[in-house]
């Protein structure tokens, strides 16, 4: 009996031994669970997600969290890790993401950004600009075009991306800025209806990802597997389905 209860204690183990933990910012949930999918189907490896604003996932990540590997929404994050020694290698873009605005509400799209100065809208969406890229160049797009302090009052602030679209479905907000990847994804697509931001109005969303030191100590050939995979035709096609351009 305890040659059986060995066998299965040892069993589980390496059963979870090449398990890893991708820390992703809120923007790509969607779309990770189906890279998440694809490359357990391809390998075998099983992956974890732990998602939050960027700027949480490095403090975590700066704390000591045992996560593998970090997809940041920006490149700033993971180059801040790399230069101070979380890493070994470089961030690398994978993707670059767009703005969408988004309403439950029935409010007039075809005006674009200017809509959010008139009356129907209460209560604008974005995700903190100290925390969440994508709230960030929410930021720059209202300076943009001129609204940013004159819509001050009407600004609802989530912590994430995800947090804001909370705030839109429910009708916390009558619209907001997200992530397109969030209104593409199949549980989010035929809710509300949406528009790209002109691109113009802010600066490229460079989304990058990194190999952090945890996982060259202890899974060093699982993540470096999952790394290569973002770059792969499959997960390039996964990432163009959400809505995201190429590097």
């Amino acid at each position: 009996m305890f040659k059986v209860f060995l066998f299965l204690w040892v069993f589980q183990t390496l059963a979870y031994a090449g398990d890893i933990t991708v820390a992703g910012a809120a923007n790509i949930q969607f779309t990770l669970e189906d890279l998440k999918a694809e490359f357990t189907r391809e390998t075998g490896i099983s992956v974890k997600a732990v998602f939050s604003s960027s700027g949480k996932l490095t403090a975590q990540i700066e704390n000591g969290a045992p996560f593998d590997i970090f997809m940041s929404a920006d490149m700033k994050y993971p180059e801040r890790l790399y230069q101070d020694g979380f890493s070994s290698q470089a961030p690398k873009v994978y993707a670059y993401g767009r703005l969408v605005l988004w309403t439950m509400k029935n409010i007039d799209l075809s005006k674009g950004i200017p809509v959010l100065s008139e009356a129907v809208v209460q209560k604008i969406a974005l995700a903190d600009p100290q925390l969440a890229p994508y709230g960030l160049q929410a930021v720059h797009t209202l300076k943009f075009y001129q609204l940013f302090q004159p819509l001050k009052k009407k600004y609802v602030i989530g912590e994430n991306i995800s947090q804001v679209n909370q705030f839109i479905t429910t009708g916390a907000a009558d619209i907001g800025l997200t992530a397109q990847s969030v209104v593409l994804a199949p549980p989010m697509k035929d809710k509300g209806k949406w528009v790209q931001v002109d691109p113009q109005s802010y600066e490229p969303i460079a989304q990058g990802v990194i190999v952090l030191k945890y996982a060259q100590q202890n899974h060093s050939k699982e993540a470096r597997e999952f790394y290569e995979f973002l770059f792969s035709s499959p997960a390039q096609e996964i990432f163009k389905k959400y809505g995201y351009k190429l590097p």
